[in-house]
């Protein structure tokens, strides 16, 4: 079972309460900085994945690490500890902001450029690819990809919007080496 599948009954249950409290963008922001700090700090992962460590201490550290954070919020992550559930956590933040997306359709979308984009690259390009993705708007994040060349690379979801030099590059070799087989 994938971590998604394992998060989404917590995420669907933390989204109802969240639409109850209208706390929709609150949450979902909590949610992101527990993720980033999940991501980033593997000791905090691997230290509540130690069976030594008992579920009270690990529930003291979450509250500690996260003072700041809901009390829903902080319920999911005790019951996700008590349930043996800590390697979803990070995918709890995914899940309910698919969830969020849905609702306000909006989609989120990263753009990979060579160098960082001006805000009004950025609107230009969610409104022209909100469009196409069939939602109302895009939420954007831009990353740097100096393998690129020039031009962007938008990823929607699942989707791959290649206006790069290099996939420019890496189409014609691909019909070159095809006429030449």
């Amino acid at each position: 079972m994938s971590g998604s599948d394992i998060s989404k009954p917590y995420a669907t249950a933390l989204f109802e309460i969240a639409l109850k409290r209208s706390a929709l963008n609150e949450i979902e922001e909590e949610l992101q900085v527990v993720r980033e700090v999940f991501l980033a700090e593997n000791q905090l992962i691997n230290l509540l994945l130690n069976p030594k460590v008992s579920a009270e201490s690990k529930k003291t550290l979450i509250k500690k690490s996260f003072a700041a954070i809901s009390e829903p919020v902080l319920n999911t992550l005790f019951l996700m500890i008590d349930r043996h559930r800590i390697r979803a956590i990070p995918e709890l933040a995914v899940d309910f902001s698919s969830l969020a997306n849905k609702i306000r359709e909006r989609e989120d979308a990263i753009v990979y450029s060579i160098k960082p984009l001006q805000e009004k690259e950025l609107t230009a390009l969610s409104e022209v690819f909100a469009k196409k993705a069939g939602v109302f708007s895009l939420r954007v994040r831009n990353e740097i990809d100096p393998d690129l060349i020039g031009g962007v690379k938008i990823r929607i979801g699942n989707r791959i919007y290649d206006g790069s030099i290099s996939g420019k590059l890496a189409r014609i070799e691909r019909q070159l080496s095809g006429e030449i087989s």
